[in-house]
């Protein structure tokens, strides 16, 4: 079963500093029939003006991962981290038993935009952890490429759930096929830019699929695309 969700039916929220779209509830927006994916609790797309940000701010139990697409995102946090995540690099911030961070866009004038998504971790009470990695556009060209996994074994992010996240450059006319390792699997699929058809359903910027008892996908780019998978519990 392929469900498709389009980007206008997204929560949508502009505080001027930050245009924001919900794709669970979230903050003040609240829908207990919306409240997670699996293990997927957030998926937020933020755009973030220049000079704005998320002050300081508490985080318990939660894999935070944090993805930039275009513009620096500067991250601080209580334990002594900072660095700017930059296009195409990856953040994977453990909440465990607490941490305290704040996020702003290192630009005084122009945006940022990021993906930041909230995963439901297996154990609670766990030692903060925090950590970031740069990955290219060629690596990811033309197929589904891991970045944050909960069994890394090829460079990627490590994070506490049986999850893996996968993203891609597609360039128009290719096809992407991915299999799930056993019935049960959800997948999550997001639009980051252009088109593609997902096992025959057509899909924009924006826009999400929730799939799940579909053994195998087939992701096709109509022009060409970035996005984002997840495979998940």
């Amino acid at each position: 079963m392929i469900t498709v969700i389009p980007s206008e039916q997204r929560h949508h929220q502009d505080f001027g500093w930050l245009d924001t779209r919900w794709h669970f509830s979230f903050g003040d927006y609240v829908d207990p029939n919306n409240m997670s994916w699996g293990p997927l609790r957030v998926f937020n797309d933020d755009v973030v003006q220049g000079g704005g940000g998320f002050e300081p701010h508490p985080h318990r139990d939660m894999e935070i991962i944090t993805y930039v697409t275009d513009g620096e995102l500067r991250h601080q946090d209580n334990l002594g981290n900072g660095d700017v995540i930059h296009p195409g690099e990856v953040q994977v911030m453990s909440a465990g038993k607490g941490i305290v961070h704040a996020e702003f866009n290192n630009s005084p004038d122009k945006p940022v935009r990021l993906m930041q998504l909230w995963i439901i971790p297996r154990t609670k009470g766990l030692p903060p952890r925090w950590e970031q990695k740069r990955f290219t556009r060629e690596q990811r060209a033309d197929r589904l490429f891991p970045v944050v996994s909960g069994s890394p074994h090829n460079g990627e992010l490590h994070i506490d759930q049986d999850a893996t996240v996968y993203v891609s450059s597609l360039r128009a006319g290719k096809e992407l096929r991915h299999d799930a390792a056993h019935p049960n699997r959800r997948a999550y699929l997001f639009i980051i830019d252009g088109r593609v058809t997902l096992n025959g359903q057509a899909l924009s910027k924006g826009d999400q699929a929730r799939v799940r008892d579909e053994p195998s996908l087939s992701i096709r780019a109509d022009e060409d695309a970035e996005l984002m998978l997840l495979d998940l519990p």
